[in-house]
């Protein structure tokens, strides 16, 4: 994630967060506790604090399908190009998927044995998903009827991309993206040239737009809460507790056990050694939550203090920085099945491994915008039929987490840049000067 805060304010963006996350759970808690089945509450819900969430729920449908298509477009012509790359961008492109492959399949194992949006009364979770949203029946009924098995993958094709993006269907456009990525690398021609330059520009304009959306956050926070804590009491602040732990949990397994295991066996370096001349970049990325801020501190740390040869750190870092997401990644599927849980919708195992392919490539494809994981987690949530006002909560703690997530995402670009390098030329540090500048 990249810094989360509004430009033009005094306030940090994530500080008016945590405000909004306070003024809605204390009032939503004070009206659920003294006016629980008062009629001018529910008036209040229903006309005022739910308009407010769609509004900011809405904007964020609005954007995902253009940031994704042109950031996977981007991301596959960055990483693909077989000129400049070669070796080296194949070896990073494999590290990518794969390691974020494993980070993602840690949260969902972990989701799945913690369970900690399980616990909420059935009689609130009915009210919940009822008053969710307005079609909310309909759309549990449409995630719990989900296609399962060969229809999973033969819907990975689209047989009308603009067709897959009209209804929704987020994985259909991720490939159609990828594709248009991979023909765009391949056929360097001068029309092609130009259709990169437009991906450019709509992304740029993407980024434009999330910036303007996220700063109507702490409002969207606060009706959100407002809504979900005036409904369902103290316990959704339970329920939200045992989510931030099985997060922290999942991410502490990948930090600790799943680096130190790849450092050891493919880079051939001591995970202490490793630690210790990170600091400076482990220390940044949690203290600024960002993995742009922290990027001339995370090429410092690779180039002088680990030894890697510089067109590998630079290559590898930078690149990293907006697509080599794990810890994002991580959190998106945690974050995709509490939810599923607390609503109580139920995803079968071939649903759970759909879940897993989206928040890969949209940990790649999303990566490094702010709040760009959130168009991401919003389409997931509507794909599998899992109301999305659920935002809401994650939003309210979301500080803590991406001071998390962000250590993991910049550790693991570390990690990738130390494997990576191992067995390129001139891979000590002091052949490193020598080496001509990328």
């Amino acid at each position: 994630m990249t810094e989360t805060t509004a430009g033009g304010g005094k306030m940090q963006l994530h500080w008016k967060m945590v405000i909004g996350f306070l003024v809605g759970t204390l009032g939503g808690l004070v009206c659920n506790l003294w006016f629980a089945h008062a009629h001018w509450l529910e008036v209040l819900i229903t006309y005022v604090a739910d308009p407010v969430g769609q509004v900011f729920l809405r904007l964020l449908f609005m954007l995902v399908i253009p940031l994704i298509f042109s950031a996977l477009v981007l991301g596959v012509v960055e990483i693909g190009n077989p000129k400049s790359l070669g070796r080296i961008g194949l070896k990073t492109l494999l590290w990518i998927v794969s390691v974020t492959t494993i980070a993602v399949m840690i949260g969902l194992v972990v989701v799945n044995v913690i369970k900690p949006g399980v616990g909420l009364p059935e009689e609130q979770r009915n009210i919940l998903i009822a008053q969710a949203m307005e079609h909310g029946t309909a759309i549990v009924e449409k995630g719990r009827s989900a296609p399962s098995g060969i229809d999973l993958l033969l819907n990975i094709i689209p047989k009308n991309p603009i067709a897959a993006a009209a209804n929704g269907e987020l994985i259909a456009v991720m490939f159609f993206a990828l594709m248009f990525g991979v023909g765009a690398t391949v056929l360097r021609t001068h029309g092609t040239h130009h259709f990169v330059e437009v991906c450019e520009g709509i992304y740029d304009i993407c980024l434009r737009l999330i910036d303007w959306v996220i700063r109507l956050a702490p409002y969207a926070v606060a009706a959100l809460l407002f809504s979900i804590t005036a409904r369902l009491g103290i316990d959704v602040l339970i329920q939200l507790a045992r989510f931030v732990g099985t997060v922290v949990l999942a991410l502490g397994i990948h930090f600790f056990v799943v680096f130190p295991i790849l450092l050891w066996t493919l880079g051939r370096m001591s995970p202490l050694k490793f630690w210790k001349a990170s600091q400076p970049a482990i220390v940044t990325a949690f203290s600024t939550s960002s993995s742009s801020a922290t990027l001339p501190t995370t090429l410092m740390v690779a180039e002088e203090r680990l030894g890697v040869p510089r067109q590998v750190g630079r290559f590898v870092c930078t690149l990293g920085a907006t697509a080599n997401m794990n810890g994002t990644a991580l959190f998106e599927g945690i974050t995709v099945l509490f939810l599923a849980q607390f609503y109580g919708v139920e995803l079968a195992l071939g649903q759970q491994l759909m879940v897993l392919l989206l928040c890969v490539m949209g940990g790649i494809g999303a990566a490094g915008v702010p709040g760009g994981s959130l168009p991401v987690i919003a389409m997931i949530l509507v794909m599998f039929g899992i109301p999305p006002e659920g935002i809401g909560l994650i939003l309210g703690v979301d500080r803590l987490l991406d001071m998390c997530r962000t250590t993991v995402n910049v550790t693991g670009d570390l990690v990738g840049s130390v494997v990576v390098g191992r067995g390129e030329p001139e891979h000590t540090g002091d052949d490193v000067d020598d080496m001509a500048p990328v």
